[in-house]
């Protein structure tokens, strides 16, 4: 279980480092953005549009009261606890390290399509997960998943975030798609990767349910500290892209 040390630690790194069914009423929202236009609003911040817990309960009950079921439960939760990993180096700038040859032009396109997103326990609270990206970095992000053949994209991220954390949940609102595009060695991927909002009903944390073995840690993060956790520019800007949209409801 994260302690205050834990939280206190991990925001001193960040600050010295810093398809779809369309039938479904729960289809993410039409806000759809790419990887070069991830940055939140001059002078805005998770902090200064973030509700208090017990109006991320109310919210989030309200939104549940009118969702539908995301999908069938899953198998059993292990009981395995882990403990906190160190909070990696956050990414300071969205500009890519090196910039793809023109020859990448000519390389066959392949589109993927995942979905996750925020899984909210009772004192509003985030799982989050440390997993190793493509270039071998450890760093902390949401989980998600690829959507697998007859999936819908919630029951996606019910699975996703089931297996990558054990948290059980139900899927409560959309949020947004991020978009974006990266290229391997024989071709060009254009991704899609939907979000959603959760709310707890069951599961322990734990990451012994990955059947893929890619989450390394997942810790419990209070929503408001999101913004100082979060490795990806894009993951960041949906935490503030949901917070916005709870104020706007509430």
């Amino acid at each position: 279980m994260i302690t205050p040390a834990d939280v206190a630690r991990m925001h001193a790194n960040a600050a010295v480092h810093h398809t779809l069914n369309a039938a479904d009423p729960l289809e993410p929202d039409e806000l759809l953005y790419t990887s070069q236009s991830t940055g939140l609003p001059q002078g805005e911040s998770l902090g200064n549009s973030i509700p208090t817990p017990a109006q991320l309960r109310e919210r989030l009950a309200a939104a549940a009261a009118h969702a539908k079921p995301a999908a069938p439960s899953p198998h059993e939760q292990a009981d395995a606890t882990p403990t906190p990993a160190m909070m990696p180096r956050r990414r300071t700038s969205d500009r890519p390290a090196t910039f793809a040859s023109l020859d990448a032009q000519e390389l066959p396109v392949v589109r993927e399509y995942s979905a996750g997103g925020l899984v909210f326990d009772d004192h509003g609270r985030v799982a989050i997960i440390a997993r190793h990206s493509r270039s071998g970095h450890l760093e902390w992000c949401l989980p998600k998943g690829h959507i697998e053949k007859g999936e819908t994209p919630q029951q996606t991220a019910v699975r996703e975030v089931h297996e990558e954390t054990g948290i059980l949940g139900e899927v409560v609102d959309s949020i947004a798609t991020i978009d974006y595009w990266f290229t391997g060695t024989s071709q060009r991927v254009h991704k899609l990767v939907h979000h959603f909002a959760l709310r707890q009903i069951g599961g322990e944390l734990t990451v012994e349910g990955d059947p893929d073995h890619e989450a390394e840690d997942a810790i419990w993060v209070d929503f408001a500290d999101l913004d100082d956790v979060l490795s990806y520019p894009n993951e960041r800007k949906i935490a503030w892209l949901y917070a916005r949209k709870l104020n706007r409801q509430g």
